[in-house]
């Protein structure tokens, strides 16, 4: 087992005579969540959570690995076990990549990688194609003009504004993507103001993109 590959990603191979090279990748991101489970296996870092199923994709990961290597009568060739940091972002994919895990360890012939979502106990589902899509961030300033909460004729105040686009936004999906595709909008930060009785000139996220945070949690 290699750690540190891509900065806090974790390479596993696993070696049983001639054949194909499979990598298999699970993606261990955290994210800035207070864990209120009360869980055995719950994080032990304290605002940080692996909340977004990633905790079960490592476990699965793993346990493929104690599977493969208990059953090696079974199959022959090598394994690469990867797990990812970063996925959210797609920084841990390139961080990977550029830290040389296609030379440092054997070249897969194949990529497998799997990925929780609702549906029935037992059962995996698989389709040909694509399955799941990628996210993109957007950052959003609206410009206002600033003034006294008491006389909010004088400005024009950007918090109304925001409210009013975080409504329009959810109707994307409700009123112009066809019901046969599968899209979600999520506002998932706003930052506006430093006062009660302020109206402030600016509201959305003036600021760099927050970065996800990879393998934090335990």
């Amino acid at each position: 087992m290699t750690e540190n590959v891509g900065r806090t990603g974790v390479v596993g191979v696993l070696q049983n005579g001639p054949g194909r090279t499979v990598l298999i990748r699970a993606d261990m991101d955290a994210l800035p969540v207070q864990e209120t489970t009360g869980l055995a296996y719950a994080s032990r870092v304290a605002g940080v959570m692996h909340a977004c199923g990633h905790d079960t994709h490592t476990a699965m990961l793993v346990g493929a690995a104690q599977a493969l290597a208990r059953g090696r009568r079974h199959w022959s060739g090598t394994v690469l076990f990867v797990l990812q940091p970063a996925e959210e972002t797609g920084e841990g994919a390139l961080a990977l990549r550029a830290d040389g895990l296609l030379e440092q360890f054997p070249r897969p012939d194949v990529l497998l990688a799997q990925h929780v979502s609702a549906g029935p106990v037992g059962l995996v589902a698989h389709v040909e194609g694509p399955v799941l899509a990628a996210s993109t961030s957007i950052h959003i300033v609206i410009h206002g003009r600033g003034g006294p909460g008491s006389r909010p004729d004088t400005t024009i105040d950007p918090i109304v504004i925001a409210a009013a686009v975080v409504g329009r936004l959810q109707s994307i999906v409700a009123r112009e993507i066809a019901p046969r595709r599968s899209a979600v909008v999520t506002v998932g930060r706003i930052k506006a103001g430093t006062a009660n009785n302020v109206i402030p000139a600016t509201a959305g996220c003036p600021c760099a993109p927050p970065r996800a945070r990879s393998g934090t949690g335990s």
